[in-house]
């Protein structure tokens, strides 16, 4: 899954495809170099931002939603407004990529149940504004694990088939970098397969990886020279069977997985190439 950001404010490129055209451009650039579905959001979600209105948030991403899908691009559109969700349905988005799994806005399962549209249910745990003073755990995989499974079936229950529903435990979401939250989650990511849905691992350039990479003075790697370590992340992640990476830069991850893949078999599957993207159907 490849990002789109359409916004001026996200954290590693805000700005750089606010722009419709450049950002329709940049999605197609990301079907070339690999990506089976391209993630257009329109509100920014990095610690600390405010919200942007619901009518502001169409205005972005619907133009480049509706001209990527016109070109045969399985679009996704990452929003936590139900309102945006249905128009950019409307407009040709096979999933809804919603970071706040649903909590934001009640009426999204609706909407998820109406549509049939494949359904990212991402663990949350507040706004943006405020996220990380919620990250207070005792056991972090464990109570991610219980907040999604209690998502899911709240989802369900307001009528979402579960076939619908892809997981993604939220790496950099109420999760705090110096307390390794993140990497706990990723150190047991199998145990998120006993959900018994597919998992989406979203870790790309985040300040967990920068953390990490940070210099001897204490200062962080730039975000956007985490490429990387998000291949890296990307490798370990599939290893670990997730159904999707999202990621900024597709091919160094893309071409770190198929390595892997190769490697891993002996080259058995060399004729199998890259793998069908989704049908707007199912997962």
């Amino acid at each position: 899954m490849g990002v789109v950001n359409v916004t001026p404010d996200s954290f590693s490129d805000g700005g750089e495809w606010f722009d419709p055209d450049r950002a329709i451009e940049h999605g197609l650039r990301l079907v070339e170099q690999g990506a089976d579905i391209v993630d257009v959001g329109g509100e920014s979600t990095r610690p600390g931002a405010q919200r942007v209105s619901a009518a502001e948030e169409l205005r972005r991403v619907e133009p480049v939603v509706r001209e990527l899908a016109a070109r045969g691009v399985h679009v996704s559109v990452d929003t936590m407004r139900a309102e945006v969700a249905e128009r950019a349905v409307g407009a040709g988005a096979v999933l809804v990529n919603d970071v706040s799994g649903g909590l934001a806005d009640p009426a999204m399962a609706r909407l998820v149940a109406s549509s049939g549209v494949a359904y990212v249910l991402m663990h949350w745990r507040g706004h943006s504004h405020d996220m990380q003073s919620r990250a207070v755990y005792t056991d972090v995989v464990q109570e991610v694990l219980d907040e999604l499974r209690d998502r899911m079936e709240a989802m369900i229950s307001a009528g979402v088939d579960p076939g619908q529903i892809v997981l993604d435990p939220g790496l950099g979401f109420s999760k705090r970098p110096e307390q390794a939250h993140n990497w706990a989650i990723l150190h047991q990511l199998e145990r998120f397969h006993a959900l018994g849905r597919p998992v989406l691992v979203a870790g790309s350039r985040k300040r967990f990886l920068s953390r990490l990479l940070g210099d001897a003075k204490g200062n962080d790697r730039p975000f956007a020279e985490c490429d990387a370590a998000t291949a890296a992340v990307s490798t370990l992640s599939a290893d670990r069977g997730a159904w999707c990476v999202r990621v900024h830069d597709v091919r160094s991850s893309a071409d770190a997985v198929r390595v892997a893949s190769a490697w891993s078999d002996g080259g058995a599957r060399l004729d199998l190439g890259r793998g069908e993207p989704m049908d707007r159907g199912g997962l």
